[in-house]
């Protein structure tokens, strides 16, 4: 599934967001920065503790912050560690889309031109992955429609079915909305 939003596209895949060759992939992140579990014990494992090492220097941030690190190893460029929920791993849509928010910023910042995004907040979180997809995608499409960003391709690629289906389903509404 594939849309274009303004001069850019928003794509949902499928698979291991630690493959993506993209500027940056991002890093469901805790707010120490450690890279323990899920996909950031993928992207550590496949991109080296360099990333961890990095990361950790920048560390802790505040939930809904994000920060960004060399890839290390991995094809993408950038790791951008983004963190939605906080030590009592707790977090909520509202938390997911200022995160997602935080992650595009760091992007136009350091004029990345293409992004790999997971379902925020759907993992320990548990945010349903319908509530995610609406926070994280209206956050994409905004800041794609507000035209002043030097991002050209963002993808949001999951691993689970029921997170595809809802960030599908919620792309294909969103971007007919526009």
């Amino acid at each position: 599934m594939k849309v274009k939003v303004g001069s850019a596209s928003v794509a949902v895949e499928r698979g291991d967001i630690t493959d993506w060759d993209v500027d940056a992939i991002i890093n469901a992140a805790n707010s120490t920065l450690v890279m323990g579990t899920g996909v950031a014990a993928a992207i550590k494992r496949k991109g080296g503790v360099l990333i961890e090492e990095e990361a950790t220097r920048q560390g802790p941030i505040e939930v809904g912050e994000a920060v960004l690190t060399p890839g290390g190893n991995l094809a993408a460029t950038h790791v951008i560690h983004a963190v939605a929920m906080g030590p009592d791993l707790k977090t909520d849509p509202e938390t997911v889309g200022r995160t997602t928010r935080s992650v595009l910023a760091i992007a136009d910042k350091h004029r990345l031109t293409s992004i790999a995004l997971p379902a925020l907040g759907t993992g320990v979180g548990r945010v349903a992955p319908a509530a995610a997809a609406e926070a994280m995608v209206t956050a994409v499409v905004a800041h794609l429609k507000a035209g002043k960003t030097t991002l050209k391709r963002v993808v949001f690629v999951l691993y689970q079915d029921e997170a595809f289906r809802a960030f599908s389903d919620t792309l294909k509404r969103l971007g007919a909305l526009q």
